[in-house]
């Protein structure tokens, strides 16, 4: 193991990142996820209950039913929160969640609808303690996280709480840093600023959630021969992929076993798509699991 997050390690050696959600928020749903074959488990609460007592029993799972299949403590756990990156005002109300799960253990954040490079600028800053000062002065102002969640986080990581307080920063923006942050450009609002809020210090990666980037334009989520990846919608999708690849970020992009090989050609570094996919795109990069 060369590093406690999967997903940085595997980035790190050109390897796609292959995800699962639908995972039981639970302590049994922890211990069976611990052996789940995926790269790195998603947790969506965007639209369900805020239970940090779930997550934090979920993470506790996860640990008791570890080490993983490539003998990790745990997979990578990123969370998805159920406010929007609409300005920073917002992402200041809401920072006492960004806080409260990065104590229970996980290893990053994807802050939805990130309208604005200022909401984006203050969600990084919210991730990082104030010590960890990489980018402070270049991009980003003073971290803003504090003390009292890291002996519970630490715990969840295995390693003593100083190495937690040291590792526990934004990568790429840290290369030693730990935590991955990402953001969702799913709307005209955020598409229009994409260029500016994927080179803010401290993102990871980006997607372009076609679900509500379809609504967006005046579509249902259901795929039509009107609402496909075509037009306006493929435009949006380039856009924000072509951000990401001048920010230097991961692009996060739906696919099937069918087009995984090509969307890998093309530069997905997070491809989502089911095991049978992650199982083609494996092959084709030699993966060795």
């Amino acid at each position: 193991m060369k590093r406690i997050n999967r997903i940085i390690e595997l980035l790190e050696e050109g390897q796609p990142v292959y995800w699962a959600g639908g995972v039981g928020l639970s302590y049994e749903g922890g211990v069976k996820s611990a052996q789940t074959t995926a790269d790195w488990l998603v947790i969506g609460i965007e639209h369900g209950p805020y239970d940090i007592t779930a997550l934090s029993e979920f993470m506790r799972g996860l640990v008791d039913g570890g080490p993983t299949p490539t003998g990790h403590r745990t997979p990578p756990v990123i969370v998805t929160l159920p406010f929007d990156g609409t300005d920073e005002q917002v992402i200041r109300t809401n920072a006492w969640m960004i806080k409260q799960v990065l104590a229970t253990g996980i290893h990053g954040i994807l802050l939805c609808h990130a309208e604005t490079p200022e909401a984006v600028k203050a969600f990084v800053e919210w991730s990082r303690f104030p010590f960890q000062t990489i980018g402070v002065g270049a991009g980003l102002d003073q971290g803003r996280r504090g003390s009292g969640g890291q002996d519970s986080a630490a715990r969840i990581w295995g390693v003593p709480v100083q190495d937690y307080l040291r590792k526990a920063d934004v990568w790429p923006l840290n290369p030693d840093g730990e935590l991955l942050l990402g953001v969702k450009i799913e709307n005209k609002r955020a598409l229009a600023n994409v260029e500016a809020s994927t080179k803010i210090p401290g993102i990871g990666f980006a997607e372009w959630g076609p679900s509500d980037m379809r609504m967006t334009f005046g579509y249902d989520t259901v795929r039509t021969p009107e609402n496909t990846e075509e037009g306006e919608l493929k435009a949006a999708r380039d856009r924000v992929f072509a951000a990401c690849n001048a920010a230097n970020i991961g692009f996060l992009d739906g696919v099937d076993p069918d087009n995984v090989v090509d969307k890998i050609k093309e530069g997905v570094k997070f491809p989502a798509g089911g095991e049978e996919a992650a199982a083609v795109g494996r092959k084709f990069t030699n993966r060795k699991m």
